[in-house]
């Protein structure tokens, strides 16, 4: 994928699996990661990152997701260099929304060196979504 820069504007490829994290190529400043994931790249992509991990497992007829899509991409943005966001559509990956008991969308599920820290299930406005992460993002650092 494709990122501009926030710093420079450049535009940036973006891997989905990285052995880091993103920065520009031109000005080194840290990018947002924000990507798709599905079963069979959910290892690569989530469980080997270097950064914490937010999975959003969402679905396109969801009210609720795209309530909350808007806010998890932003503090992806602002949390760039530090977090990572996964979407993850339940509709298409059955067996990881089982594996990761999803009950209910949208779950948000933080990993931190492939293992989960914390959950929340549920649209939540957008100040307490961002206290949830700071503190799963915390969590994951004892």
């Amino acid at each position: 994928m494709t990122v501009n820069c926030p710093q420079c504007d450049t535009k940036n490829r973006v891997d989905s699996a990285a052995t880091g994290a993103p920065v520009c190529g031109k000005c080194k400043e840290a990018l947002p990661w924000l990507t798709d994931a599905g079963e069979a790249d959910f290892k690569g992509v989530v469980e080997d990152s270097p950064l914490p991990v937010l999975v959003d497992f969402w679905a396109p007829w969801c009210g609720p997701c795209r309530m909350v899509s808007p806010a998890v991409e932003q503090i992806g943005r602002d949390l760039r260099g530090r977090l990572k966001v996964v979407k993850v559509n339940t509709d298409d990956n059955q067996i990881l929304s089982e594996r990761f008991d999803v009950r209910g969308i949208p779950t948000l599920v933080m990993l931190k060196g492939g293992k989960q820290v914390d959950r929340v299930s549920g649209a939540m406005p957008a100040p307490q979504l961002r206290q949830w992460v700071f503190a799963a993002m915390l969590a994951g650092a004892r």
